[in-house]
């Protein structure tokens, strides 16, 4: 369906403003889908981020630097995430041996449980939008979204 009529839209839209408007549209509609796949482990996006990051790691700990550099989010407040995944037990927080500054992050095996009965559901979550597009529809796509969001 056009985004125009998604919106109602009742004036012509120009190329760039509807680009925008299908980006933000689109962007809506995968979040909603995939907090309805969070919601039952009561970890939100960014909280699931943190933790792919952290198995990503491979039982090397990280740092909070490390982990706000890789975030999909830029503006996450990194140390309420870590808080909150604290809480729950999906990760644990060291002082540096060797420097006592640097505080070392690392996912227990609570946290990996939980991504590793998440990961086939974030799969198909994946598929189910990937499966309206060809493979090199798919990768035209992504080659289309590197090149819009570079900004000179």
């Amino acid at each position: 369906m056009k985004i125009e009529d998604l919106i109602k839209s009742t004036v012509t839209l120009d190329a760039a403003k509807k680009v925008i408007l299908n980006f933000s549209y689109t962007q809506n509609v995968i979040v909603d889908k995939f907090n309805e796949i969070l919601k039952p482990y009561d970890v939100s996006r960014e909280q699931y981020n943190v933790l792919r990051i952290l198995r990503g790691q491979k039982g090397y700990p990280a740092n909070m630097c490390i982990i706000q550099e890789r975030m999909l989010s830029k503006s996450s407040n990194t140390t309420r995430l870590i808080d909150k995944l604290l809480l729950k037990e999906y990760v644990t927080r060291e002082v540096c041996p060797n420097n006592r500054r640097k505080i070392e992050i690392l996912i227990t095996e609570k946290g990996l449980a939980v991504l590793t009965e998440l990961d086939p559901v974030v799969i198909a979550h994946e598929q189910l939008f990937a499966n309206n597009l060809s493979a090199e529809e798919l990768q035209q796509l992504n080659i289309l979204l590197e090149k819009y969001r570079t900004i000179i």
